[in-house]
This record gives structure tokens, sequence and C-alpha cells, in this order.
């Protein structure tokens, strides 16, 4: 994944003063309050201060247009938009709509059963519902108008170094086709050399995996761990319910023991978002994700509210769960981590769009000072990690940094335990335990006949195409497409382990972890065998495969810049 700066044929190389990888809700911020803040600089300086003249920020992104990627739940927190831009609802920032109601609810099989107060974590007075997407499109806005440069459709594929210092990103290949040959349209990838890079790829992000293994910031921390979250966009009939309203449940469809649960957010102009969230650390080698969303649909609560409605948009995502712990170093010399790709997420409050947000206008902050000083070695990034950690952010995340934990007996005690720890303000009576990766919770088949495969549609859920629905057609409406004549961007090197140990040990996971069906074992024209069929061009970039393959077989990496999901309201 990665390359030293000067290695490889001559290419074209883009000086750059700071480069943000990404263009989530983290990066965007950062590059506008960086670009705010040079401003404010420059009139305040004095005769004989240093001006900061036009410093070069770009911030590039592999989907083909801002947002196409960007999918949340979302409920947003607007204290880091507000202290970005105090006007921002003047200045139409598209959040959906103020929160109007909460409540939480128990489901089992066909009852609900509403908990008597919710919980302080969910309460979400004074928050809005938002599309993430659309946020993240009208950020780009913002950032472009201050005068940085934003690059869709362009993959970063490898960071440079120079030694253990971060000097920028190679940006992808394109015109390269499926047997790696160079065709007729070919471009080699740009160097964009910077004096510091900034990592906001969001959950799991190539760049991020790669520079966290090699100059080792995991080290002293936790694995992180991770859920997958799937959701739809429904348009429901008028009138059967009202904007801002917030619902969350926990139980069915999951097993006692695996952590998750569902959600409904309604919106203007009718829609509905119903999504479902399941910690990747299960144990069941055929849980499907996608499944579990639409059993939960099934249930009276749920389909009472969609029934007669038109689903419309499909989307997929990994979030980051492990918590305070599991937070890397977030610097190094020339680089920062933020956002989702630093691991900033709260879980008890469902919350990330805000921290993603501070971190970004955190590390802006410090590299202005960067700038003045021409300083990014690793001890002046440093401030950094340092502001993050007292800021909200680190305070909120250190409150609940044994909340993950409490779960790992299964519902009821991680109730219990949970509880405690809001009565305790963060306390915990019980042994920190290093938690496993989540692969690594994966049970084998020991007990039920050796091969058994689950029914590939979700442990015999039958999809009618009105409520529920298969995962290639949720796929058809996450509008995802690639271009077919390239190479693979999930790279399975040992094919055989997947017709033989993983398919005895396992049951083949990858065809129920997916929520987009890349992964399909086929029998072979022969007989007596199978084979793995990859379809590549399904994939939504969730990288739940990167995660949760049992031998670590799998690697997700980006396809030619701009190929993937187009969200929409998501």
């Amino acid at each position: 994944m990665s390359v030293p700066a000067d290695a490889e044929e001559e290419r074209e190389s883009l000086d750059l003063d700071v480069l943000f990888v990404g263009a989530g809700p983290a990066t965007l911020a950062g590059a506008l309050h960086l670009s705010n803040l040079i401003a404010r600089h420059n009139d305040s300086v004095g005769a004989g201060g240093r001006r900061l003249e036009a410093p070069a920020i770009a911030v590039i992104e592999k989907g083909a247009a801002l947002g196409n990627h960007s999918l949340s739940g979302a409920v947003m927190n607007p204290v880091a938009l507000r202290e970005l831009m105090p006007d921002f609802l003047q200045r139409g920032a598209p959040l959906d709509h103020e929160v109007t109601e909460d409540a939480v609810y128990f489901l089992t099989e066909r009852q609900a059963l509403k908990l008597p107060i919710t919980p302080p974590p969910m309460r979400n007075h004074g928050n809005y519902v938002v599309s993430l997407n659309r946020l993240v499109k009208w950020l780009g806005e913002q950032v472009e108008a201050a005068g940085a440069d934003v690059f869709p459709g362009f993959a970063g594929v490898q960071v440079l170094y120079e030694g253990e210092r971060v000097v920028g990103v190679r940006t992808g290949d394109k015109g390269i086709d499926a047997q790696g040959r160079r065709r007729s349209n070919f471009e080699p990838g740009i160097d964009l050399k910077a004096k510091v890079t900034v990592f906001g790829e969001g959950a799991r992000g190539s760049l991020t995996k790669e520079l966290v293994k090699r100059l080792a910031l995991d080290s002293g921390s936790s694995p992180q761990l991770y859920a997958t979250g799937v959701k739809e966009v429904w348009e429901v009939p008028a009138a059967r319910t009202k904007p801002g309203r917030v619902l969350h449940t926990l139980g069915y469809p999951l097993q006692r023991e695996t952590f998750g649960g569902g959600f409904l957010y309604t919106m203007a102009q009718n829609l509905v978002s119903v999504g479902f969230v399941v910690g990747l650390d299960y144990a069941d080698p055929f849980l499907d994700p996608h499944a579990e969303l639409q059993r939960f649909k099934l249930h009276p609560l749920v389909a009472t509210l969609l029934r007669d409605g038109k689903m419309l948009h499909y989307g997929a995502k990994t979030i980051p769960e492990g918590g305070y712990y599991s937070i890397p170093r977030l610097t190094c010399a020339g680089g920062l981590l933020v956002g989702d790709s630093a691991g900033l997420v709260n879980v008890p409050r469902l919350k990330g769009i805000h921290y993603a947000m501070k971190s970004g206008m955190l590390a802006a902050e410090t590299i202005l000072d960067g700038l003045l000083a021409d300083d990014f070695s690793a001890a002046a990034l440093g401030r950094y990690e340092t502001a993050l950690r007292a800021s909200y952010v680190g305070r909120d995340l250190y409150a609940m940094r044994h909340f993950r934990q409490a779960f790992e007996g299964g519902l009821w005690s991680g109730m219990l335990k949970s509880g405690l720890i809001f009565a305790t303000a963060g306390r915990w009576p019980f042994k920190r335990r290093q938690p496993l990766e989540d692969h690594r919770h994966l049970r084998k088949l020991a007990g039920r006949a050796a091969g058994r495969q689950a029914p590939a549609d979700g442990k015999g859920l039958r999809f009618d195409d009105q409520l529920t629905f298969a995962k290639l057609t949720d796929v058809y409406h996450s509008g995802t497409t690639h271009e077919e004549n390239q190479p693979a961007h999930l790279l399975v090197p040992d094919r055989r382990l997947c017709s033989t140990k993983c398919r005895e040990e396992y049951g083949n996971p990858c065809q129920f972890f997916c929520p987009a069906q890349v992964y399909e074992m086929e029998a072979d024209e022969a007989g007596g065998g199978n084979h793995l069929k990859l379809n590549p061009s399904n994939c939504v970039h969730c990288k739940t495969c990167d995660i949760k393959d049992p031998y670590g077989n799998i690697t997700w990496v980006p396809p030619e810049g701009g190929g993937g999901p187009v969200y929409t309201n998501l």
C-alpha cells in the first residue's frame, strides 16, 4: 500500500501545503476552518507581521461527486457546526428537521415495549435529523467558496513517505483493465505532495489502515471494534408520521448475545430513514446484517409505518465502536487522523458527526500554527491530539470508555452494567479486558454438519419486494456503479481457502456479512466442489469484508476513482 516518495516511474507531482484525504464532515470542516483561520490571521497581522499568502489547500475524494459515498443514520448534534459557522441556518445548512420526539422500544417478535423513560444518552432535544450526503455536498460548496480546492473522483491509493515522515498521497491510476494492462485511455495517478496530510477516509480507511500499521500508531491501544449499519429511505403515505420523530429499538430480531439495534428517523416530505446496526463482534457465522434489517421491517412497529410506502434508497457502512481505548495515536510527522478514521464515535449516544467536525477544526488550528512556524514535526502536530482529548470529544469518549465492554456478556447484563456506568459517571467496577478483534469472535461450525450452508436469502427469509427486498434489489437502490473492466478492488489472495477450510470451519460467512452480495460460492462445473465468485461491481464500500473475514483473506482497496454508490438522502 505504501511506496517511497521517489520510487517507481516518473509521474506528475503537485505540491500543496495541506492535503485532506476524503471529503467527509471531518475533512471539510477542517478545510473550511483552516481557510477561515488563515483569512482572519492575515486580516489581523500588523506591520511587519507574517502573512500566509494563499496556502495551497486541497481535498481529494474517491466518489465521483461530494456526498456520493457519505452515509449515516443520522441525528446530528449541531454544536460543532455552530462553532464553525454560527449562522449555519441562515446560510442554508441542509438540516432536515429538529428532533421533536424521542422514544426507545424493546422489541419481542410481535410486541414493542416502550421504555417509560428515554435513557439520557438517547435524548435528542436540540439535535437535527440530517442526510449526511446532503450535508457533505453543502459543506463542500462552503469549502470551495472559501478558496480551497476540492477534487472528487480521485482515490488515494498510496501513502508517500520520506523515511517515517508522511509527505503526501498518490492517487490511483485510471484506465487499467481487469488483467492489469493499460488501456488506450490510461492516466497515471498523481503524487500529491504536502507539508501535512489529514486522513479522514471514514471507518477502516485503506490508507489509514496502512499508516497505522507501518508507524505502529495503535501500539498501546485496544483493537478497534466495528459495527455494520444498513439503511433504507422510504416515502410513506402522507400524515403517517411527523417530521423529527426519532425511535430506537433493542432486542428483536437480534439474538441476546449480539450487540445492535434498529432506528426510525422521520424527515420532511414524508420520508423515513429505517436502519439496523449490528456489532461485528458477533459469533454466528450465518448472521446477515441486511437480512436483519429486512426482518426488523416485518415487526408490527415498523411494518405499520412503512406499509403502502415506497423504498427509495439503500446504503451500508461500518462504524468504529471501540471507543476511547481503541483510539490510536492520532499524529505522526506530516500526518493527522480525524473523524471515523480516528475512531471518534460515541456509541451510547449514537453520535459521531459533530465529533468528526470538531476533530477537523482542531486539526486546522494545529495546522495554522504549523504553517506559521513552518513546523510539521510529530511534536508540533501532537498539539492536535492534546487539544482533542481535552475537548468535549475526548471528555465524552472518556466518560463512556467502558460502555462497549459492558455488552460482552449479552444484552441483559449489558443494560445493567451500562446503567451503572451512567449512574457512576463512567466508573467501571469490573476488570478491564482487552477485546478481541471482531473476526476472532466468529464461532466455528463444531457440532454442526461440516460444510453446512445457511439459506442464501438470510436464514429462510422470503422477500416480497413490497416491504422486504433481496440484496441485489437494495444494491440497485444504492445507485452503485463501477467500471467493469478494471482490476477487482477486493483482493482475495488465497481463493482455495474459500472452498476448503473456510467452508468447512465457518460456512463461508462472507456470503452473509456482506450487505451487497459481492461474495458468492458457486458449484464447480465438474461437480464435487465449489469456488468463490466475486461481484465487485455490487460493492457499496462499507469495508465489512475487510474487518470480519475470519482469516484476513480479504482486503478492500479503492477502485478506480469515481466508482461506487451514489447515495441520495442517506
